[in-house]
């Protein structure tokens, strides 16, 4: 498209809060918004094909939030909670064997009885519902693109983007403006590494006063399994094998209702080896004696994978800026050692719909609610993230053995004392920062894939019904591809061959010259690309609404 000029001028809607992000964040606030006001007008934006369609999660819930939300939930015949937590292991994993972990040595805020394992998008759904029977409007399939200022910079909306625009950026026959939804406040609920927070948090330097966020990439099969390897709420989780000592990660393996079971692999994204192949870990996972058997005679159903943050308390930016805040894992709230997530998302999108149901009914408008900002550290949140705060930073810093078993006892400190002999230590380094040259190291050798227990990326990423039109600008956008050439391909390997969960980046050799090819309609918008590139020259941005992976139960 040559100049802005030449768009036909965008419709607009004007709400009293507008919200991006159809997660446990953005929905949770839309129902408390309409619990406090009726009469507020409240528009959810999502840009997945339905709620629930691009949200990937383990997941076990801690029913904190939900509780506080729909404090009669229990009683709803078709609520997503089927699954009590009956058991739960730790495990340590060798090469060919594994060790449970006492449950007595575990810090009591570890336990998860009492959570639920869900499907997390199944709950968006019926959080969705909820919402709409208030009164909530929710537009899925609109991606939210851009974010609208008034003349004194503040937000005051966010536009979505334009449809019908072809490969060579110019409006194709089907061509229709995107249109700007605006509002008196804006939540950003996008998730991890969301394209509207990223650029809010560089444009008010959100993340002044914070650490470097940190990340990891989360992938996850869902499987039917034989009625004989199947314990309705086992909860299971591993770390060790087959990661080495010196890279952050784990599994999970959680046993929902009908003889289904979530496996799922973390690497923390920042690992050094350029040649570390996060999917090719978790097929192997699958292998250890431990773990294998739970899948004799299984099915494989679905597949996916997404950026977790990981950062936690220290990592967590300003929340609040002129026109709106940051929720949920926009703003970073998971719990690493719990892998947790949903209770706070849940949490912030309450204190948020409350504060700013509060500024409106005071007249006000378009400013900063700093009150989110103020009070999020002394909530249930705050405590959450608090008490594990020094556990991803011992981990990467001293490595798996020492860095956990230092982990465990920083959490008895915080549970026990109230404070930590640590005080709040450093990440250090960003995930980019922390690859190393492909010269300081080995590639690995990965065995082939079975397609029985273990697969490859392309018949794994169509079990994510992925689907992008191909006639549209290419939505993984990179700045200098020279710069790739010369120093992703030339001094690391090109580690996006590898990183990326869904076979999106190549390279190739096309005249005699390597050639970067992005097959962006495999991409299943994980945003490990925006986080792990060396050079941060890879920048993700929404593609047409309603596209990307629909996930039925993940």
């Amino acid at each position: 498209m040559s100049t802005e000029m030449e768009l036909p001028e965008r419709e607009s809607m004007e709400f009293d809060v507008v919200i991006v992000g159809a997660g446990p964040a953005g929905l949770s606030a839309a129902i408390r918004l309409k619990q406090v006001n009726p009469d507020l007008t409240v528009v959810v934006l999502e840009k997945g094909a339905e709620v629930g369609a691009h949200i990937l999660s383990g997941a076990v819930v801690d029913p904190i939030g939900i509780d506080r939300l729909i404090p009669g939930w229990r009683e709803e015949a078709d609520h997503p909670f089927k699954t009590p937590v009956t058991d739960d292991q730790f495990l340590f994993l060798g090469p060919a064997g594994s060790v449970r972990l006492p449950n007595a040595l575990m810090p009591p805020l570890m336990n998860n009885h009492g959570n639920y394992i869900v499907s997390l998008g199944n709950v968006c759904r019926w959080l969705g519902a909820h919402a709409e029977a208030l009164g909530v409007e929710i537009y899925p399939g609109f991606a939210a693109s851009e974010v609208l200022y008034n003349d004194d910079g503040a937000v005051i909306g966010v536009a979505t983007g334009d449809m019908g625009i072809e490969k060579n950026g110019e409006p194709g026959p089907n061509y229709t403006r995107g249109m700007a939804l605006l509002g008196k406040y804006v939540l950003i609920s996008e998730g991890v590494r969301g394209s509207l927070a990223k650029q809010l948090i560089a444009k008010f330097d959100l993340s002044r006063e914070s650490d470097v966020q940190k990340y990891g990439i989360g992938l996850k099969e869902l499987w039917q399994v034989k009625p004989e390897h199947h314990k309705p709420g086992l909860v299971q989780h591993s770390f060790g094998w087959p990661l080495g000592m010196k890279t952050g990660g784990g599994s999970f393996l959680y046993h929902l209702e009908d003889n289904m079971v979530a496996v799922g692999f973390v690497v923390h994204l920042n690992y050094k080896n350029p040649y570390l192949y996060p999917f090719e870990e978790f097929q192997r996972f699958k292998t250890h004696p431990a773990i294998a058997q739970t899948f004799e005679g299984g099915k494989r159903l679905s597949y996916g994978a997404r950026a977790i943050t990981e950062g936690g308390y220290q990592s967590v930016p300003k929340l609040s800026f002129p026109g709106g805040a940051l929720i949920g894992c926009s703003a970073g709230l998971v719990n690493v050692p719990r892998i947790k997530g949903s209770h706070n998302a849940v949490l912030s999108g309450m204190l948020a719909a409350e504060k700013i149901a509060d500024a409106i009914a005071a007249g006000r408008a378009n400013d900063e609610p700093i009150e989110i900002e103020n009070e999020w550290r002394k909530t249930d949140i705050g405590k959450d993230l608090k008490r594990v705060r020094n556990v991803k930073p011992l981990w990467s810093k001293l490595g798996t053995a020492l860095g956990v078993g230092l982990g465990g006892i920083d959490m008895w400190m915080n549970q026990l004392l109230g404070f930590s002999f640590f005080g709040t230590l450093k990440h250090g380094k960003t995930d980019a920062e922390s690859l190393e040259p492909a010269a300081q190291h080995k590639p690995i050798a990965y065995p082939k894939p079975d397609g029985v227990l273990t697969f490859d990326r392309l018949s794994s990423v169509f079990l994510s019904n992925t689907n992008h039109e191909e006639d549209q600008p290419v939505h993984l956008k990179v700045k200098d591809m020279e710069l790739q050439k010369r120093s992703e391909l030339g001094v690391y390997a090109g580690p996006s061959t590898r990183y990326c969960p869904a076979g999106v980046y190549e390279w190739v050799e096309k005249d005699g010259e390597e050639t970067f090819v992005i097959n962006a309609q495999n991409c299943v918008h994980c945003k490990t690309c925006d986080i792990k590139d060396p050079n941060q020259n890879i920048t993700w941005v929404p593609p047409q609404g309603g596209e990307g992976p629909v996930y039925p139960n993940m």
